[in-house]
C-alpha cells in the first residue's frame, strides 16, 4: 500500500475582536460571519504510513496554520485554508526526518509549504485542493464537528473539528 494517511485534529477559537467579525444583518435573524483564531496549542496534524510493508511510521508536522472564516451555525458557509510547513516533520527519528525533507520526498528546500484550500464543507466531509510539491489535486476528507463550547479559563467561545482521510502520496511525487 502506497497511500499515506493524514489525520489532522483541528481546534479553532472564535476571535473576540470586532474588527475581524463581519456581521450580516438580515431581519428575522443576524448572521455572524466570523474569522476564527487558530489554537495551535490544542491542535495537531498527524500522519501514519506503512514502512517496508510490515510496520507503521507515525509522525506530525510541528508548524502549521489554519485560516477559517464563516458562520459556525452553517457549516456549508465555512471557508478554510490550511498551510503546513513540511520541513517541520517529526517522526521521532532525525535521520528519517532529514530523508523525508530531501528531494526523495518533500523537497523542502524548494517546497516550503503544503496547502489545503476548501471548496465545499458539509456536516460529514470537506472537499478541497491539496498542494504538495507543486502538485495540486482535489481531495475529500471526513469531518467530525465537535460542537461549540465556552472556554472556562477565558470565556471565549471555542469550536473543534477532526478532519481525517487518506491520500495517494504518489500523485504528489512523494
Amino acid at each position: 500500500m502506497r497511500a499515506k494517511k493524514l489525520i489532522s485534529h483541528l481546534t479553532v477559537s472564535r476571535i473576540t475582536s470586532t474588527r475581524n467579525v463581519i456581521i450580516v444583518i438580515k431581519r428575522e435573524g443576524v448572521i455572524i460571519m466570523t474569522k476564527f483564531n487558530f489554537d495551535q496549542v490544542h491542535s495537531d496534524i498527524q500522519f501514519k504510513i506503512k514502512h517496508l510493508m510490515v510496520s507503521q511510521v507515525k509522525g506530525t508536522f510541528k508548524q502549521f496554520d489554519v485560516q477559517l472564516d464563516g458562520d459556525i451555525n452553517d457549516l456549508t458557509s465555512l471557508k478554510a485554508t490550511a498551510t503546513i510547513i513540511p520541513s517541520s516533520i517529526d517522526t521521532q527519528n532525525e535521520d528519517r526526518d532529514n530523508h523525508l525533507r530531501s528531494n526523495d520526498f518533500f523537497g523542502t528546500e524548494d517546497n516550503d509549504k503544503m496547502t489545503f484550500v476548501t471548496k465545499e464543507i458539509n456536516e460529514n466531509q470537506v472537499v478541497g485542493d491539496l498542494t504538495i510539491k507543486g502538485e495540486t489535486h482535489e481531495e475529500t476528507f471526513d469531518v467530525e464537528f465537535n460542537g461549540v463550547s465556552k472556554n472556562p479559563m477565558n470565556g471565549q467561545q471555542v469550536t473543534g473539528f477532526i478532519v481525517s482521510g487518506t491520500i495517494n502520496r504518489e500523485k504528489y511525487g512523494i
